[in-house]
């Protein structure tokens, strides 16, 4: 690829001129204030972002993400330094990357990477339709692996499925305000998506299958009861058995017996 067909946001005017000729985003919002302007202003002068934040594209998006995001989050320390993972997200709001090129961060290379999956799924909760957001990034409620995150408060271990579910239901996320998206139930109402299915089946069948379980064991510890009961019944008065006294004592009464009868 030449560097002619190689596109290069323009971060300056993108800057300056406040995206007022860039396009909007597809959920209408302009990428260039989709962040508050004190965490802008905190990327822009951070080196991080000078440094490596440069002349970039979609393709060396992926490079720095292996190299440089351990963690997500979005400022951190007593200086409310930016992360590289906030950087980084910011600087895909200046290229506007298209779908097919996120599809490719979130599948492919979010199966490889999973801070790029992170932070391709950051970056389309920020930009897109709730419709769009719902299904594509719900999937990922299912991926288990380990991420580590930083803010104010220290380092601590959380998950891709709980940093997506974040972002499916919280305001703010990574020091950045996020859209006000409406709630599953009413698109589901709507009629723009369908219920969603666990991957542990309905959850009525699943608390009908546990009551079953219930009674089944519920009956078949009555039925050992009752069964018991009819033993205990039907070995009452059986030969060898003493209801009163001492067995012992019996059988010694009995050997006197035998010795009495033997005396002239």
């Amino acid at each position: 690829m030449s560097k002619s067909e190689v596109v290069y946001a323009d971060a300056r005017r993108f800057l300056d001129e406040r995206g007022s000729n860039a396009a909007l985003a597809p959920n209408g919002l302009n990428p260039a204030t989709i962040m508050e302007k004190a965490v802008r202003d905190r990327i822009i002068e951070s080196h991080f972002y000078m440094e490596q934040c440069f002349a970039v594209n979609e393709a060396d998006i992926i490079d720095r993400v292996v190299e440089h995001v351990t963690f997500v989050g979005g400022t951190y320390g007593d200086s409310q330094k930016p992360s590289p993972f906030l950087c980084l997200a910011f600087k895909l709001l200046e290229l506007g990357p298209s779908d097919e090129i996120l599809a490719e961060y979130l599948s492919y290379g979010g199966e490889q990477f999973k801070y790029l999956r992170a932070l391709a799924s950051f970056y389309f909760r920020m930009t897109r339709q709730a419709k769009d957001i719902y299904e594509t990034l719900e999937p990922f409620l299912e991926d288990r692996r380990k991420l580590r995150r930083k803010g104010r408060a220290g380092t601590s271990l959380t998950y891709v499925d709980e940093f997506v579910d974040d972002l499916l239901v919280k305001d703010r996320v990574c020091a950045t305000s996020l859209w006000k998206m409406p709630k599953r139930e009413i698109l589901e109402d709507l009629e723009l998506l369908e219920p969603r299915v666990s991957p542990l089946g309905d959850l009525e069948d699943l608390l009908e299958e546990e009551d079953d379980d219930e009674e089944g064991k519920r009956k078949y510890e009555e039925e050992d009861s009752e069964r018991e009961d009819e033993r205990r019944r039907n070995g009452d008065g059986e030969e060898g058995e003493v209801v009163n006294g001492d067995p012992m004592n019996v059988d010694r009464e009995r050997g006197n017996d035998r010795s009495r009868s033997r005396s002239p």
